[in-house]
């Protein structure tokens, strides 16, 4: 039985005319950043965090530079062995194999999605599917894995991503991605590549981190682009605060107004309904 979404079928008024679909709102957007080669973005070792001083000293300087000037950064020594993650990429495997009816209509389906429900457009449509695996063990703060897989995508065309450019709406998004390249970050007005790293996790840092530190930290812009030939795995693990809790910064004067994280998506949610997009934090500056 097949295993793979079927995104042209449920999707067919977004691929018929591809080529003329959307132009006005992705043209903008391929006009922000234009596409480098792969690139080896900054690594930070965490053995050091652990050694003496002036060593400790100077690793922290690294990830702050690196949350600073990149919003992204790769970590390596993060203590979660290889054998641990090649078998997560193998269960990962398993899981997606299965029949699509078993992923989208049977026990599955609570944490299951693909695709984009409400997509009018290429720039709210993604090119994946996801097992969402809420963690709800932490009294304050709240974590959930998200099991992430790119199938090969046919329809050639630079508006069909895996998924679509965005910046992460938590505090922070460790990132466990496989050997095939695809993700790409937005620096100093160009898409860079990242090239895979099997020894490294990602940190992506997310909007209530940036606001948390009044703007010091950035949420980054990132995208995934689709592959004609093979398929992408991912898992990330999402850090996130509990609903009520309120974002504000204790430095001054403050960038954004506080804010319950409740608001916050409430108005991501908002502004995708309304705008077709999400706008973020510039809805909450001062």
């Amino acid at each position: 039985m097949e295993s793979e979404p079927p995104f042209q079928e449920i999707y067919k008024t977004l691929f018929v005319n591809f080529s003329e679909e959307g132009t006005n709102s992705e043209s903008v957007h391929e006009k922000k950043p234009m596409i480098l080669d792969e690139y080896e973005i900054p690594l930070v070792d965490l053995s050091r965090l652990s050694l003496c001083n002036l060593e400790q000293k100077e690793g922290k300087r690294e990830l702050a530079s690196a949350a600073n000037q990149w919003g992204l950064f790769q970590v390596v020594n993060h203590g979660v062995s290889c054998d641990v993650l090649t078998r997560l990429q193998r269960e990962q495997v398993k899981l997606f194999r299965q029949p699509f009816q078993n992923k989208a209509l049977n026990s599955l389906a609570d944490y299951y999605s693909w695709g984009a429900p409400n997509a009018a457009t290429f720039m709210q449509f993604s090119w994946s599917e996801a097992f969402h695996i809420p963690l709800n063990n932490m009294p304050v703060l709240k974590e959930f894995n998200s099991n992430l897989r790119y199938p090969p995508c046919p329809v050639s065309s630079s508006k069909v991503y895996g998924m679509v450019p965005h910046t992460d709406s938590d505090f922070l998004t460790i990132l466990c991605q496989d050997h095939v390249g695809g993700l790409q970050v937005a620096k100093d007005g160009k898409w860079v590549s990242v090239k895979p790293n099997p020894e490294a996790l990602i940190i992506i840092i997310g909007d209530l981190f940036q606001a948390w530190s009044n703007g010091v930290y950035k949420s980054i812009e990132h995208r995934v682009v689709t592959n004609h030939e093979v398929e992408r795995f991912s898992v990330g693990y999402f850090f996130c605060p509990t609903i009520e809790t309120v974002i504000q910064t204790c430095k001054e004067p403050p960038l954004y107004r506080k804010f319950s994280f409740r608001e916050y998506r409430g108005q991501v949610q908002e502004d995708v309904k309304t705008a077709g997009t999400k706008i973020g934090l510039s809805k909450f500056l001062m």
